[in-house]
């Protein structure tokens, strides 16, 4: 009996163990889509005026929204997703920074991307 209770309680264990390290690894995966910046900081970076300001938080709100989205999604529609959330943000980036600006913010949503193992 006591073999018993002690085979129950090793597989038990084991069990509960591959299934936290399987929510860990889902759930970093779902923290690599969040794309929420320190704002100030950014507009530091970029040098934006205050309108550039507020026309890059609503812009970039959008964006950290679609990406939830597309975290939440599963195989083909995730890469769609993602790849529709970039083109929508690089496209109305570009027509409210001017080109040194954008230059500076490719380059930077690029080396987060990587960063995160999304691109």
């Amino acid at each position: 009996m006591k073999k018993i209770v002690l085979t129950m309680m090793a597989l038990l264990t084991m069990t509960m163990t591959y299934a936290e390290n399987e929510n860990t690894t889902s759930m970093q995966g779902i923290e690599a889509y969040n794309m929420s910046v320190n704002m100030k900081k950014l507009a530091v970076a970029l040098g934006l005026s205050f309108d550039q300001m507020e026309a890059v938080d609503d812009i970039h709100h959008n964006f950290c929204n679609e990406m939830m989205l597309a975290a939440h999604a599963e195989g083909e529609e995730k890469e769609e997703l993602l790849d529709n959330a970039l083109r929508k943000d690089i496209r109305y980036m570009r027509y409210v920074l001017d080109e040194k600006q954008y230059k500076k913010y490719l380059m930077l949503l690029n080396a987060t991307l990587r960063n995160r193992g999304l691109k």
